[in-house]
């Protein structure tokens, strides 16, 4: 059987564990990505890491994974769609065209978008890369029939919302896809969290201070139970540069099981 594929997260953040400047805005809208960039000295590091490179490369990466809120704002009103007027039966099912996900991989990539809402219009397309929409049995019809319009694969995992180790676990068994590299938000990621999901961590602290109450971090989601511990590292590496920025890389320590 297919092993659920390795979920590695690769964030940049403040010194205090910030992703975003302000909860409304996102990073790729200026003036946030200037600002966002401008923590980082031009200089800083002489020797960049390309994430998604050294995963090809160690565990065959091949996905990466974000969440519709990093594409759309959360205030923002998506152009309207089309009604889907035929039979809407069919839709829920995963589209998955033969065409497409028969491709060699390399150099073949998925960029995975969580989307049970039907927010995010896909209006750019990349060579090597095709997208993938994660839905669920809430998601509009309209929204689906729009996706096989455009010839865009998604998988139905879950009922009111995508559940994500359905989600996960499809993109290997369906997809055979053996690696998950997550650059979302710390919403998803948190989401990711509490599900056990995440196997591995590299973050790169950018030698500044955001703040602000219910500003995006790292990992936001769910908070923890009261007596429920918090998940455990092991640190692999650390790299620093003369410009004040931290590369950190950890494993997630899983919890052995009581005999």
């Amino acid at each position: 059987m297919q092993k659920r594929p390795r979920v590695v997260v690769s964030m940049g953040a403040s010194v205090d564990g910030k992703v975003a400047l302000t909860r409304d805005a996102l990073l790729m809208h200026q003036p946030s990505s200037f600002l966002w960039e401008s923590m980082t000295p031009p200089a800083a590091d002489p020797v960049p890491i390309d994430i998604i490179e050294v995963l090809r490369q160690q565990y065959g990466c091949n996905a990466i994974l974000e969440g519709s809120g990093s594409l759309v704002a959360e205030d923002e009103t998506p152009e309207q769609l089309p009604t889907y007027d035929g039979d809407t039966a069919g839709l829920y099912q995963h589209f998955l065209p033969p065409d497409i996900t028969g491709q060699p991989s390399p150099p073949h990539m998925w960029f995975t978008v969580v989307d049970s809402r039907g927010r995010v219009r896909w209006t750019e397309k990349h060579p090597n890369w095709d997208a993938l929409v994660l839905v669920a049995r809430s998601t509009p019809a309209d929204y689906l029939g729009y996706l096989r319009r455009e010839g865009i694969c998604y998988l139905v995992v879950g009922e009111e919302r995508v559940d994500l180790a359905r989600g996960i676990a499809a993109l290997g068994t369906e997809l055979g896809i053996r690696c998950v590299l997550s650059t979302a938000g710390g919403g998803l990621n948190g989401a990711m969290l509490r599900a056990g999901l995440i196997d591995e961590l590299h973050l790169t602290l950018a030698p500044a201070l955001i703040g602000g109450l219910g500003t995006p971090s790292v990992m936001d989601g769910p908070p923890l139970a009261v007596g429920e511990a918090p998940t455990r590292l092991q640190l692999l590496s650390v790299h620093t540069d003369t410009g004040g920025s931290v590369r950190l890389h950890y494993a997630v320590v899983r919890h052995r099981q009581v005999a």
